[in-house]
């Protein structure tokens, strides 16, 4: 436990040096719900509806720091020491090379804690966010997306050939996710065609589960979602720790 948290200490020092992911996942979120909320206040989401815009979209803003962390942040983590021989040096030290992998899962999840923390004090304070869910399936399905995000973020990482493929794959899957799958543009407005493409994508399941939980929608509305973020999670996790490379 010792050296999980001398390990710990020091990613965050180096990932806090970086920027990249403060900017992206502690930032981007709570930049884009001020400028909704200001925007929108509590104005209905539609015409009758039964619930605010803000209400709508808190979920899924919720979603863009793991979305950053577990798809961008980790594999690019990941491919860069495999390259630089850290994950081969930690083989003959009394440290399992697989501790650093839990230390920047640990990094990512925080992020992820804080992101939604600043974001439901900053609603609820600023633009009188109400949540009206049940709060313990909420949970647990942000440590659903959570996990399901990571694992991809991980057999990204763990797979590619070097840290310029990894990069590329994880750009492929970040910003299609990050503007079409509901995180920025809500769902509802886009058009049947690009609603069409956002199903393909799982942080689009996972932003429907999310908001079912938060505006209290019945659970089994969101059963196929469920599955489908389980399924992504346990297919990439078995895909990622059957062929991960470790040099």
């Amino acid at each position: 436990m010792k050296t999980f948290r001398t390990m710990l200490k020091t990613e965050i020092k180096l990932s806090l040096r970086g920027m990249d992911m403060f900017i992206f996942a502690i930032c981007v979120p709570l930049v884009v719900l001020i400028i909704q909320g200001i925007i929108y206040g509590n104005r209905p989401a539609y015409p009758d509806a039964g619930y605010t815009f803000l209400e709508q979209s808190f979920s899924a803003l919720a979603t863009i720091s793991i979305c950053a962390g577990g798809v961008m942040g980790l594999p690019l983590v990941v491919s860069d020491y495999r390259s630089k021989g850290i994950l081969k040096r930690y083989k003959v030290t009394p440290v399992s090379p697989a501790m650093i992998l839990v230390v920047q899962v640990a990094i990512y999840t925080l992020y992820a804690v804080v992101s939604l923390m600043l974001l439901y004090f900053t609603a609820k304070l600023f633009f009188g966010y109400q949540f009206r869910g049940d709060l313990f399936r909420f949970l647990g399905g942000y440590l659903l997306v959570l996990v399901s995000m990571f694992s991809i973020g991980m057999l990204v990482g763990g797979v590619s050939p070097d840290t310029k493929i990894a990069s590329v794959i994880a750009c492929i899957l970040y910003f299609p996710m990050l503007i079409l799958s509901g995180a920025t543009l809500p769902y509802e407005v886009m058009p049947s065609t690009l609603k069409r493409v956002a199903d393909v994508m799982p942080l689009t399941q996972g932003i429907k589960l999310l908001k079912a939980a938060s505006l209290g929608h019945p659970a089994d509305s969101v059963l196929a979602q469920i599955c489908i973020m389980g399924v992504v999670a346990v297919a990439c996790t078995v895909i990622a720790v059957k062929y991960f490379k470790w040099e």
